[in-house]
Order: C-alpha cells, then structure tokens, then sequence
C-alpha cells in the first residue's frame, strides 16, 4: 500500500470511529406491557444470564406500598405504578435508571379500594411510556355507575380510569374516565400503543368493552362492544400479517381479531374457555393462544381465524403467565399446581417438543432474549432456559423475594420488580 493510501485509509477509519462515538446505536427500551413489540421479545443480543442477591446487580430500590405491574423502561427513566393501601393512594414512580432514585412521583388516584382477588393487587398495571408521555390505568370506585348491569356475584362497581403525564416533570397532561368496570377480582389491564393512539381492554362482568383514545388528547377514536359481558384480563397485542395489521386477544368466553385503525372485527371464534388472562403471540404464519379457566388450553390459529392445532390439559396450557415464540417453537409455563413446568410446542403443528420441571410455581409472563427464555416464579427465582430443541438451563438465579411482575429488558440490563423492591441487573 502506498503511504497516501495508507494515510487516506487511517483518516476514514478515524472518521468512522468518531462517527459510531458521536452517533451511537439506539438501544431498544421496553416502553410498555411485554416490551416493544408486546410479545415479550427483546432485541438485546447478550443481556445478564447470572445473578444473585449480591452479584451482577447494579442497585436495588425500595418500592413503597404494593403492585404487580410491571417497569416500563425508556429514555433513561424507569416508570411503575404501585399503590399504598393504607392511605387508597395509586401512585406512578418515576425513577433515574442510571442508580435507581426517585426523579418524581404523583398520585394519579386517590379513592377507596376496589374488591379483588387475594391474588391480585391494586396496581397491577403497566405504564406506557411514548411521545415524552407516561399513560396509565386504574379502577376507580370513587366513580359509580347507578343502574349498571353487572353480574349478581360483583363486588366492585367503578370507572376505568386512564391518565397522562409528562414523561420528565410528571406534569398531568389529560385524565378521562373511559367507562363502568365490574369485576370480583379487580383490575389488571395496561394501556398499549398504536400509531398516535393507545388501546385499553375493559372486559368484565358488565357490558364489556375496548377503548381507543388519542394520546395527545385523550378523545375517543373507536370503541368495541365486547360479547359474552364475562371477565377478563388480556392485554392486546397488534401483529402485522402480510401488511394487515390484526390486534388479537382472547378474553369473555372467546378468542377475537379486531382491525387496530378502526375497531372493525376481523373474525370472531367461541372459546376454547370462560376466562382470560395470557396474552397472545405470532410466528410462523400462526396466533398462539394459551388458557386456563376453568379448563386448560393452547392453540395455534390462522390469520383468518382457523384452529390448525389445539393441545388440552394443565400439563399442556397456561392460565396467568404469558407465552414467547422463537425460531419456530412456542415457550410456555404452566401454572396449575407446583412445580410449574417449562413447555416447548412446535410451532407450527403444537407438536410437544420437551415438557420439563421447573421448581416452585410460576405467575410471571416469559420474557426473551439472546436466544433465552426467563421464566421468573413467585419465589422470586428465574429459570434462564434456552430457547431450543433441547431442555438446557443456562442459569437458575434467586432472589429471595416474592416476586409477581414480569421482567423488562433494556439495553443490556433486566430490570425485576418483587414485592418490595425494584432490580436493576447489570452492570
């Protein structure tokens, strides 16, 4: 090589090394309920797959009162809703990612509590961070719907209520109560994007419903009368199939596509069961359904609405916790007894691949990442497993907490939420 081009090429090498420092690649956030994409995926090639109480945890927070939600994670900031029971006070945290403290806090409600279930909490929601705005909901009871047709068995009669607030001061943007909620067991859906508008799932003993709103403004933009007036707890989730978007769910004795821009039903098929709570996932031209009450499911479903597949049993199904897709296989957890077991389907014809013990039992959603499952028990235990033919446990890490929110990945870093405290794992 001649010196002038060895010149030319040291100083272009320069340049794109000062270019990649100056411009670096955007790392994913986990904005919302199951991440990005709502199925629980992450991009991140190599986040932790080792930890304990005292290695590879960057800092660790104390949460006052209580939830189940989940952290959402986005531009340096980690959001949680939480609830602190003793004064009916629901409140969103807004806290630094960087070493965990408190930037802000706002109660977004404060009214009497709901009835539940044991099970449940009164912050079970997840926030939705997205256009420098942090959306939340809660029920609230405070709100009563005189001459509502509710199920004789209901103990709670109220209003969904959706929120915003600026993402960097925690300023109220807009509130609306969007509609009646009656339900025994409480509230639990999260709000999740699309294009400039957010979609939040009201199924309940009631006149059930879907609603969009603006997010801007809160306006409504489109409302769906649900069937069956049963309860549910499904969050949905909006797949791009062959350029049509589908947003699915199951929930109120059935399983639904619905067209995201306008609410317009797609197809409609009757069950597998009553009640709801896992999210559904695509791959491999298929929805995945799993379900668990009272009896136990898992299918895989054409675009059109047509069942190719259907396994049944507990063994087989899951109830609460949500399940992953990866390279043509569907990772599920069952949740009906304990141990929990880990279960691998092939995708495309729900073939079982391998079915084995985890220990403890399991009500977090699975989350994936660099090829990994995390499967994360109420013990507060995560099972990281990989994401292939055969069963292998990569890690089996503890953290000696209850633990009943499923994790968020972000840039390297898994972000847990126990009963009492926020981790942040990573360095």
């Amino acid at each position: 090589m001649r010196f002038d081009d060895f010149v030319t090429s040291f100083l272009l090498l320069c340049a794109l090394c000062v270019s990649a420092v100056s411009h670096p690649v955007s790392a994913e956030d986990w904005p919302q309920w199951r991440g990005p994409r709502g199925d629980g995926t992450s991009t991140d090639a190599a986040p932790p797959t080792k930890w304990s109480t005292g290695e590879n945890v960057k800092w660790k927070v104390s949460i006052p009162g209580k939830g189940h939600g989940s952290a959402s994670v986005a531009g340096g900031r980690v959001f949680l809703n939480t609830c602190v029971e003793k004064e009916n006070r629901r409140v969103l945290l807004c806290l630094d990612r960087g070493d965990g403290h408190t930037l802000w806090q706002r109660d977004v409600l404060v009214a009497p509590l709901e009835k539940k279930h044991p099970l449940n909490s009164y912050a079970s929601s997840t926030p939705l961070v997205a256009d420098g705005r942090v959306f939340v909901t809660f029920l609230d009871v405070g709100v009563t719907n005189p001459g509502a047709s509710v199920r004789p068995n209901t103990k709670t009669n109220g209003q969904v209520l959706v929120a915003a607030y600026d993402a960097a001061d925690g300023k109220e943007v807009w509130r609306k109560h969007v509609g009646a909620f009656s339900s025994i067991h409480g509230w639990s859906c999260s709000p999740i994007a699309y294009k400039e508008n957010l979609i939040v799932n009201c199924d309940h003993d009631g006149a059930g419903y879907i609603v969009c709103l603006n997010r801007s403004t809160g306006d409504e933009v489109w409302r769906i009368a649900r069937p069956n007036n049963t309860r549910s707890y499904c969050n949905p989730t909006i797949f791009d199939v062959g350029g049509m978007k589908h947003m699915v769910l199951s929930g109120s004795k059935c399983t639904a596509s619905y067209d995201p821009d306008t609410g317009a039903q797609r197809w409609l098929i009757d069950g597998p069961t009553e009640q709801f709570a896992a999210a559904m996932v695509y791959g491999d031209g298929l929805f995945y359904i799993t379900a668990g009450f009272p009896t136990y499911h898992t299918l895989g479903i054409t675009p059109d609405g047509t069942t190719v597949w259907h396994q049944k049993g507990a063994s087989m199904a899951a109830y609460v916790p949500s399940p992953v897709f990866a390279d043509g296989k569907l990772f599920l957890v069952t949740d009906e007894g304990k141990p929990s077991r880990g279960v691998c389907f092939e995708a495309k014809t729900g073939r079982l691949i391998w079915s084995q013990v985890l220990g403890d039992h399991h009500r977090p959603s699975a989350v994936l990442a660099g090829g990994n499952v995390y499967w994360l028990s109420d013990e507060g235990t995560c099972y990281v497993v990989k994401a292939a033919d055969k069963f292998e446990v990569v890690a089996k890490n503890a953290l000696n907490e209850p633990c009943n929110a499923a994790p968020a990945i972000s840039d390297g870093q898994i972000f847990i939420r126990s009963d009492q405290h926020l981790w942040c794992i990573g360095k």
